[in-house]
């Protein structure tokens, strides 16, 4: 073996096990090398609803409809005059001033692998070109503090940064937060089993490597570089800032009573955390919603309420610190469900038909656009793809979804080809 290629092996080896996370790290954290433009003050959450959520048993009930369609739950009344959700969403109910409900969203692609990549991109997929994540865009554009990271994935990514490249992906968590139990990020712990001096000690270690190295590696940019990006990882691992944001320890049991003490809850909970530390993007998953038998019940017992409780107590707690205002908040699913009920009594994948929720900066609150027909098969007159949700999303952070980005493949790509801004969504400053 070539005795360069040997140190440099050697060398790569050590710097992945004794520095754990900060490797990957390291690149996510070009981010905020570049400093691109932007509000830095502004942030977004985007909560996923895997697997589909069924409109018409969620926030476009259709009580008129004959049985096999309109379901078992019934409407009820918000605290804005002529808007009305399921039954079983009554904290949202009362906090319907501070949403807006898009019904009618409408596409084609009722696949759960490209109908999520559809809604988490804002393009149509296509073989030749890999989009970004709508975090990755944000992340591009608002870098975080260099001690935070400005992505983050609660439990797992569910797309990529696409052909923004690696640096601009979310910094997965790797899993969920259990309540009473010590959350870990990537093998990085907060209970003590890698504490902050063992890993400045394994950093000392991979600094006398470098300097007993330095000489064979000194005209190598690329590693050069990887070090630069490794200081800045090393940083935010070590930083109280950031991880005091990752600790809901720290947390009164009253926010736990708000938030709920399931995953979901706690993810919430912590994607609010975040937020107020100063990382500009989360996104979190609630999945499971994929009912094709015993809809019913599964909804009102365990996806509805939590749904209810976890969202309606990061709206509120975003209120209470005085963040709703600058936090764009996006809450959907990949498509809609069958408007007839089958015999299993769930309801099968329907991309005809589906809802979104936003709230918080950006937008116009307290207001229904769009509608459905009545066995909501489709929109009326005028529908929205994820393209105007993507767009519209954006716009609400205060970036332009028309904006070319380089691709690397010769040619600019813009940002979100197809969608405008949903009329009336957005808010005139």
């Amino acid at each position: 073996m070539n005795g360069r290629f040997a140190v440099k092996t050697r060398r790569s080896f050590v710097q992945a096990g004794a520095l754990g996370a900060a490797l990957p790290l390291s690149r996510l954290l070009r981010a905020a090398d570049e400093n691109p433009r932007g509000d830095i003050g502004r942030s977004g959450i985007l909560v996923f609803l895997g697997g589909g959520p069924a409109h018409q048993d969620t926030f476009d009930l259709k009580p008129q409809a004959p049985a096999e369609y309109r379901g078992q739950f019934s409407p009820i009344s918000t605290n804005v005059p002529g808007i009305e959700i399921c039954e079983h969403l009554p904290r949202l109910a009362r906090q319907a001033s501070h949403w807006s409900l898009i019904r009618g969203l409408t596409h084609s692609l009722a696949d759960h692998g490209l109908g999520t990549r559809y809604m988490l991109t804002g393009n149509l997929p296509t073989p030749v070109l890999d989009y970004p994540l709508l975090g990755s865009l944000v992340s591009y554009e608002l870098p975080a503090a260099q001690e935070l990271p400005t992505f983050v994935s609660i439990d797992r990514p569910v797309e990529g940064p696409g052909y923004l490249g690696p640096a601009w992906g979310p910094l997965s968590t790797g899993e969920k937060p259990r309540y009473g139990q010590p959350f870990r990020v990537r093998g990085i712990t907060l209970d003590g089993t890698l504490t902050v001096d063992a890993f400045r000690a394994r950093r000392s270690l991979l600094k006398d490597l470098d300097t007993a190295f330095q000489d064979l590696e000194s005209e190598d940019a690329l590693l050069q570089g990887m070090n630069q990006f490794q200081e800045r990882a090393y940083r935010m691992i070590s930083s109280e800032r950031s991880r005091q944001a990752f600790d809901l320890a720290a947390e009164p049991e009253s926010e736990m009573d708000r938030f709920g003490r399931h995953e979901f809850g706690q993810s919430m909970l912590l994607a609010a955390r975040l937020v107020e530390a100063g990382v500009r993007f989360v996104t979190v998953l609630l999945e499971g919603w994929d009912t094709h038998q015993d809809n019913f019940n599964t909804l009102a017992r365990q996806l509805l309420p939590q749904l209810d409780q976890s969202l309606a107590g990061l709206l509120g707690r975003l209120q209470d610190r005085g963040l709703l205002s600058s936090t764009s908040v996006l809450t959907v699913g990949e498509f809609g469900r069958t408007p007839r009920i089958n015999g299993n009594a769930g309801r099968d994948h329907w991309a005809q038909a589906a809802c979104a929720l936003f709230a918080g900066g950006g937008f116009n609150v307290g207001q229904v656009i769009g509608r459905t027909d009545a066995r909501a098969e489709g929109p009326e007159e005028q529908g929205y793809s994820p393209d105007d949700l993507a767009a519209s999303f954006l716009s609400g952070l205060g970036l332009d979804p028309q904006r070319e980005y380089d691709s690397g493949s010769g040619r600019p790509i813009t940002a979100i080809r197809d969608g405008r801004p949903i009329p009336g969504l957005l808010a005139t400053v």
